[in-house]
């Protein structure tokens, strides 16, 4: 896993810079060992070789193995909720060349939430102990998809009116938006791929026709579709 240094590093002193790379290097560790092993396969043992600090290191830190694995949890979706809001910040403002832009937005929701290291690694770790340790993901459940869901349905709102799409409810819009922007992706990313420009392209463009299909109002649609008939003549 890519390392990255929070702003507890810059903390004076010798001793509290040392804590936080120690931190660091286990959670980073433990990420790699818990993808690769699942929770309960994975080791103290084996974690703490892969940081190159002492068992007894990591149970000052965490105490146990669950308390490792729930920040370790929280650690990634720290960064993918980054990653995601830097995203959110791209969704079209307005209905000029809606089509297009919203096929953009959705191409870079997929390639940089779901397809990199950290939406990997969530997703795996939810299919493989989720069903048996769902405890452990109720941080997850509470600040990852939900805010989502959230945040995009808002987003949706403020873009209905001014694109006169006829949305009734916007949190059900928001969740058939992420799963039509998924749906021909499915296959690919759940066996750990990665998805091509042109798949991706591909996909996200069918998308948002859909999309848009169910939710541009008929008068909008009339408008259109005589616009290309008047150009066609």
């Amino acid at each position: 896993m890519k390392k990255r240094i929070p702003s507890a590093r810059k903390a004076s002193g010798h001793t509290q810079r040392g804590q936080c790379a120690k931190r660091i290097s286990i959670l980073d560790a433990a990420a790699e060992v818990f993808c690769r092993e699942g929770f309960s396969g994975a080791s103290i043992d084996e974690i703490a070789m892969e940081a190159c600090v002492s068992r007894q290191t990591i149970y000052n830190h965490y105490r146990e193995k669950e308390t490792l694995f729930m920040a370790v949890v929280q650690d990634v979706m720290d960064r993918a909720n980054a990653a995601l809001f830097s995203v959110l910040a791209t969704f079209p403002n307005n209905a000029d060349d809606l089509e297009n832009e919203l096929a953009a937005f959705a191409a870079a929701l997929v390639r940089n939430c779901s397809c990199n290291h950290d939406g990997k690694f969530l997703r795996r770790m939810v299919q493989t102990e989720g069903e048996r340790y769902p405890h452990l993901f109720e941080a997850w459940r509470k600040q990852g998809p939900g805010r989502v869901d959230a945040a995009l349905a808002a987003l949706l709102a403020r873009l209905s009116s001014q694109a006169n799409l006829a949305m009734d409810d916007f949190d059900l819009a928001a969740r058939q938006f992420l799963a039509l922007i998924n749906a021909d992706l499915q296959m690919i990313v759940l066996f750990g791929e990665t998805p091509t420009d042109e798949q991706l392209q591909i996909a996200t463009c069918k998308a948002v026709q859909t999309f848009l299909r169910a939710y541009v109002k008929p008068s909008e649609k009339t408008g259109a579709t005589s616009e290309k008939q008047l150009r066609a003549g």
